[in-house]
C-alpha cells in the first residue's frame, strides 16, 4: 500500500461514505488538488478493481482498495485537474468504463436555492427533478431534490443495482435541496430516491419533480426529456391572447380520458394519448363544444380516485403514454381549435408511502399535527400552505402545466376544503386560526399569490375554482381584496336545479324557489353552471336517471333541463355521456355506452344537445352578458303553480333579444298569453318538443305580432301554445309601424289588386293616417304648451327661493353670535363645578374607607 496515499485518507469522512451517512460526498470523492499531485477517489461497492483513464494521453493509473467495502484511491502526478473515466471491472467479472459523477459542479444555482426557501422560484421545475442535459461534453441527467431533514440522500436506479450507496448525493448549502449529475443514464430509465432519515431509517421516495412516472402498480419515476416536442399551436395561442372569454360562448365538455373509450385489442386497457385526439376532436367539433376539461391526468395510483389522488404532479400519467404524446394531444386540440382545461388537485395528496408523505422522514410537505395536516373525509394529506417550499412546489406545479404543456386553464378542485380548516371535521378534530376563526388564512395567501403571479404570465390562461360554498370574492381580482379566480363552479344552482328536477312535476309548485332562487346571486360571482361528473357516480344515478315519470317524460324533462341551463347566464359544463342521455351511472371501469345511440330515443337526445350547443353560439344573447344583469330580465318567475318561467336574455342590441319559455309541466298551454318587453314581431327559433328532437311537435309556426294587452306588467304581450315539459324560444324584430295585428303582420305577401274594394281599403287606411297624424300635432301642441307653464312656475318661483335663502343665513348669523356669547360663561361654570368637586374630594374618599372597614367587619 502506498504510504503516502494512505496518509492522506480522512478516515472519518470514508467511513461515513461507506455506512452512507454522508451528506456532501462531493468533499470527498472525486478529483481534489493537493500539494502531492491530483488525489482522486471513488467508492464503488461490487468493484474488484478500478483504473483512472486520462482521456487525452490514455495513460492508465491503477487505483489502490483503501476500503475493502470499495473505496479506491489514486494519487495523479498532475498539476490540474484532467479529464479522465474510470475502468471497473466488477466481482462478476464485467469491465465497463464510466464517468466520475463527483467531478461536475453544482448545476443549481446559490441564487436559485435562496428564491425556493422564500417560495418564490417559480421554475423550480427547471432545477429540481430529473433533467437530461450535457455538461463539458459529458451527457448524463441531472438530479435534485428538497429533502431538508434527510442525514443523506441518493438516486438509485437500474443502473446502479438499486443501491444507495453508488450515487450519494450532495446538500447544496442550507437550502435543504441534495444535487447530483450522474453520466451516462439514458431517457426511459426508472429511478427513486433513497433517503436515510435521522435515526437510521432508511426508505424509497419517487421524485416530487419527475416529468414521467412508471405505469401502476409500478411506483418508479422516469427520466425523461420534455423540451424536444415541436409546437405548432401558434395561431391558437396568438388568438387566445385576443380573447375576451366573459363575453364570448363557453360550452365545456368534461371527460375522464381512460373511460370515454377503450381500445378494441384485448390485451390493452387504455387507448394512447394520440389514439385519443382525433377521436376526441371530431366529436367535440360535432357537437358544438368550446372546450373539453379533463379529469386529473398527473399521475396518480389508483384507478378509482379518477386522478384526484396525485403522486406525480409534474408528470402526465403513463395510462396513455409518455410526456410528449400528451403534448401530441393538446397541440392537435388547439390545432382544431379546442380549448383544453385541466383538473389540478393542490387540496391534498395521499399517504402512499413512495408519495409525498414523511418524505424525508419529517412531515415535510404536510403539517405535524394531524388536527391540521389530516383530512378524515377522503383519508388524505393537507398541504402545509405556510412553508414557503410547499407553496412553491404548488405554485410552479400550475405554472408549469400551462408553459410547458399549453393548459388554456386550470380548474381548481376542492378550493372549499382548502379555505375552511373545519371542513369535513368534527368539533375537536381542527385548530383555530390566530383569531380564533375557522378560515385558513395560510391558504387564503396561497390563492392570492398563486393568482397574481399566474395571471401575471398568462393573462389568456383561465383559473376555475371548484368552491361550494359562499366564501366572499371568489373571481374578484386580489388587488380589489378578492381570490382571484376568473371564474367559479355554480355549485348551488346544480344543487338545487337537480332537486327541482327530480320531482314529480305535481310537486314543483311547492319547490319554485330552488328553480329561481340562483338568479338572487347570479352575479355575485362569474359563474360557470355545470352538471359534471360529481352528480353521476355514488349511486346519485344519471341524469336520464334523475328524470321522473316514464321513459318519454324522462327524456321530455331531460331536453327541458338541458334547454334552461343553456338560457341561464353563466358558462356551461355537462360530462361525457350525459348528452345522450346514459342510464348507467359513469364507471371509470369501462368506457361509454356508445351503443345506446343505435337507439332511436338516444340519438335523439343527442342531435337535440348538439343543435342546442349550435343554438348556444350563435346567439350572442346567450353569452355576451352573462355576467351583468343587463343581460338577463324576469317577465314571469311567480307562476309556480304552472311550473312555468318567462325571461329574456339580452345584449347591448335591442334585436338581439331573446324571449324563452320554459315548461316544466307535462301540460300544453294553449293560447297562453305572455307579456314581452317591446312591441313588435316575435318568432319561434328553437323548441325542444320538436319531433326530430324526439318530442310531441307541440311548437308556433307562424310569426307573433304583439299587441297593446297588458299581461305580466307588460303593456304589450303575445299569445303562445306553450309546449309541455320543454323550452321555447323567440326572436325579436322591431314594431313595423303600419302593422297593428298578427293578420296584418303577413303584408307584403298579400298582392294588390286595384278594384273597387281595394280603393275603399285605401281610401280607410289614408283615413287612419290622417286621424294618427292630428293626433300627433295635437299631442306635440300639448307637451309644448305643459313645458311653458312650467318655465313660467319656475321664474315667478325663483325670486320668493332666493329671499327664503337669504333668511336663512341671517338667522344663522344670529344663531353663531349667540354661541360666540355664551362660550365664556359656559368655561367659568365648568371651572366652578371643577373647583367644587375638589373640595368634596377628601370628604367622600374618608366616607369609602369608613365603609371598608364596617364591610371587614
Amino acid at each position: 500500500m502506498n504510504e503516502k496515499l494512505y496518509d492522506m485518507m480522512d478516515w472519518a469522512a470514508i467511513e461515513a461514505v461507506v455506512y452512507s451517512e454522508e451528506d456532501n460526498p462531493h468533499s470527498l470523492l472525486g478529483p481534489h488538488s493537493t500539494e502531492e499531485g491530483i488525489l482522486i477517489q471513488t467508492f464503488i461497492p461490487t468493484a474488484v478493481s478500478v483504473n483512472v483513464v486520462l482521456d487525452k494521453t490514455k495513460d492508465k493509473y491503477p487505483m489502490e482498495l483503501e476500503d475493502e467495502a470499495g473505496f479506491f484511491a489514486a494519487l495523479l502526478p498532475e498539476r490540474s485537474i484532467p479529464e479522465y473515466t474510470y475502468e471497473v471491472t466488477f466481482d462478476n467479472g464485467v469491465t465497463e468504463e464510466l464517468k466520475d459523477p463527483y467531478c461536475f459542479k453544482p448545476q443549481i444555482s446559490e441564487k436559485d436555492t435562496k428564491k425556493f426557501n422564500t417560495g418564490i422560484c417559480y421554475d423550480i421545475y427547471e432545477k429540481l427533478g430529473a433533467h437530461p442535459r450535457e455538461i463539458d461534453g459529458v451527457k448524463g441527467v441531472s438530479f435534485a431534490v428538497w429533502a431538508p431533514n434527510a442525514m443523506r440522500v441518493s438516486v438509485v436506479g437500474d443502473f446502479n443495482l438499486w443501491d444507495g450507496r453508488r450515487h450519494q448525493m450532495r446538500r447544496l448549502w442550507d437550502s435543504g435541496i441534495f444535487e447530483i449529475f450522474i453520466p451516462g443514464i439514458e431517457e426511459g430509465q426508472l429511478y427513486k430516491y433513497e433517503i436515510k432519515a435521522k435515526g437510521g431509517l432508511t426508505f424509497l421516495k419517487a421524485d416530487p419533480y419527475a416529468n414521467a412516472a412508471e405505469l401502476r402498480p409500478g411506483t418508479a419515476s422516469v427520466v425523461a426529456d420534455i423540451s424536444d416536442f415541436t409546437w405548432t399551436d401558434s395561431s391558437w395561442m396568438s388568438a387566445r391572447k385576443k380573447r375576451n372569454t366573459k363575453k364570448e360562448p363557453m360550452n365545456i365538455y368534461e371527460m375522464h380520458l381512460g373511460s370515454w373509450k377503450r381500445p378494441q385489442e384485448e390485451d390493452r386497457i387504455f387507448c394512447n394519448y394520440r389514439e385519443l385526439a382525433p377521436m376526441i376532436a371530431e366529436y367535440v367539433k360535432e357537437m358544438g363544444y368550446t372546450h373539453i376539461e379533463l379529469m386529473p391526468v398527473m399521475e396518480h395510483p389508483f384507478d378509482g380516485s379518477w386522478g384526484y389522488q396525485v403522486t406525480g404532479y409534474y408528470a402526465p400519467t403513463s395510462r396513455y403514454g409518455s410526456p410528449e404524446d400528451f403534448m401530441y394531444f393538446m397541440n392537435y386540440m388547439h390545432e382544431q381549435g379546442i380549448g383544453v382545461i385541466l383538473d389540478w388537485v393542490p387540496a391534498h395528496f395521499p399517504r402512499d408511502t413512495f408519495g409525498l408523505s414523511n418524505f424525508d422522514g419529517t412531515c415535510l410537505y404536510e403539517h405535524q399535527d394531524p388536527r391540521k395536516g389530516s383530512h378524515p373525509h377522503w383519508g388524505t394529506l393537507i398541504y402545509n400552505y405556510a412553508r414557503p417550499e410547499v407553496k412553491n412546489f404548488l405554485l410552479a406545479n400550475a405554472l408549469f402545466w400551462t408553459e410547458k404543456y399549453h393548459a388554456d386553464g386550470i380548474r381548481m378542485d376542492a378550493v372549499a376544503s382548502m379555505l375552511y380548516l373545519d371542513y369535513g371535521k368534527n368539533d375537536g378534530e381542527w385548530v383555530a386560526n390566530i383569531y380564533g376563526g375557522n378560515e385558513n388564512l395560510d391558504a387564503v395567501e396561497f390563492f392570492h399569490h398563486l393568482n397574481s403571479i399566474f395571471k401575471k404570465r398568462y393573462p389568456d390562461a383561465l383559473m376555475i375554482a371548484e368552491e361550494s360554498t359562499a366564501w366572499p370574492k371568489v373571481t374578484t381580482p386580489v388587488e380589489e381584496d378578492g381570490l382571484g379566480f376568473d371564474y367559479k363552479w355554480n355549485m348551488g344552482w346544480m344543487n338545487d336545479f337537480i332537486n327541482y328536477m327530480r320531482l314529480d312535476p305535481l310537486f314543483r309548485g311547492g319547490h319554485h324557489g330552488e328553480l329561481i332562487f340562483s338568479m338572487i346571486y347570479a352575479y355575485s360571482e362569474d359563474f360557470i353552471l355545470t352538471l359534471s361528473h360529481d352528480e353521476v357516480v355514488h349511486g346519485k344515478g344519471s341524469m336520464i336517471g334523475k328524470m321522473p315519470g316514464d321513459r318519454e317524460q324522462q327524456f321530455a324533462n331531460l331536453r327541458a333541463a338541458y334547454g334552461y341551463m343553456m338560457a341561464h347566464p353563466g358558462k356551461k359544463l355537462l360530462f361525457m355521456g350525459q348528452d345522450f342521455a346514459q342510464y348507467s351511472e359513469w364507471s371509470e371501469e369501462k368506457e361509454l355506452e356508445w351503443d345506446m345511440l343505435e337507439n332511436e330515443e338516444h340519438k335523439k337526445m343527442q342531435d337535440y344537445v348538439k343543435a342546442l350547443n349550435t343554438f348556444y353560439r350563435e346567439h350572442p344573447a346567450l353569452y355576451q352578458l352573462d355576467y351583468d344583469p343587463k343581460g338577463f330580465e324576469w317577465i314571469n318567475n311567480i307562476s309556480a303553480d304552472e311550473n312555468m318561467l318567462v325571461f329574456t336574455r339580452n345584449t347591448r342590441k335591442r334585436e338581439e333579444m331573446l324571449l324563452i319559455v320554459c315548461n316544466f309541466s307535462p301540460l300544453v298551454y294553449e293560447n297562453h298569453k305572455i307579456g314581452v318587453p317591446y312591441p313588435g314581431k316575435y318568432k319561434e327559433i328553437f323548441n325542444s318538443d320538436r319531433k326530430e328532437f324526439g318530442g310531441s311537435g307541440e311548437v308556433n309556426p307562424r310569426l307573433k305580432q304583439s299587441k297593446k294587452d297588458e299581461c305580466d306588467d307588460r303593456p304589450n304581450s303575445i299569445t303562445i301554445k306553450v309546449p309541455p315539459m320543454g323550452i321555447a324560444i323567440f326572436s325579436y324584430t322591431k314594431a313595423d309601424k303600419k302593422v297593428s295585428s298578427n293578420n296584418t303582420a303577413k303584408a307584403g305577401k298579400t298582392v294588390k289588386k286595384e278594384t273597387a274594394g281595394g280603393k275603399a281599403a285605401a281610401g280607410k287606411k289614408n283615413l287612419k293616417d290622417e286621424l294618427a297624424a292630428k293626433f300627433q300635432e295635437a299631442q306635440a301642441e300639448a307637451e309644448k304648451q305643459l313645458e311653458e307653464g312650467l318655465r313660467q312656475i319656475t321664474a315667478k318661483a325663483e325670486p320668493a327661493a332666493e329671499k327664503a335663502v337669504e333668511a336663512v343665513k341671517k338667522e344663522t348669523a344670529k344663531v353663531e353670535a349667540v354661541v360666540k356669547k355664551a362660550a365664556p360663561v359656559a368655561e367659568k361654570a365648568a371651572e366652578a363645578v371643577k373647583k367644587e368637586v375638589q373640595k368634596a374630594a377628601p370628604a367622600a374618599d374618608a366616607k369609602v374607607q369608613k365603609g371598608r372597614k364596617r364591610s371587614k367587619k
